[in-house]
């Protein structure tokens, strides 16, 4: 297992401990904070094991941060439709 595929596996972990604990903005900061995190990573995945792997990683991270992913979706096809 390549040190960007550990890495991703722990940037899971915290997405899910993260979301273990009560919070006043329905985890919407916690989400920003895993998005900035994320891309990178997801970068540093995508060039060291390969597109495969970083689509493998987008798709996690849309599991994990579905509300985010769901608004913008809505979104394009909002901006879509016009």
């Amino acid at each position: 297992m390549t040190q960007s595929l550990i890495a991703i596996s722990l940037w899971v972990v915290l997405a899910f401990v993260m979301a273990a604990f009560p919070s006043t903005d329905n985890h919407w900061r916690r989400a920003y904070v895993l998005i900035a995190i994320g891309l990178p990573l997801l970068a540093w995945v995508t060039w060291q094991a390969g597109p495969a792997m970083g689509l493998l990683g987008l798709f996690v991270g849309g599991l994990v941060l579905r509300w985010p992913f769901l608004y913008l979706w809505r979104w394009l096809r909002r901006v879509g439709s016009r």
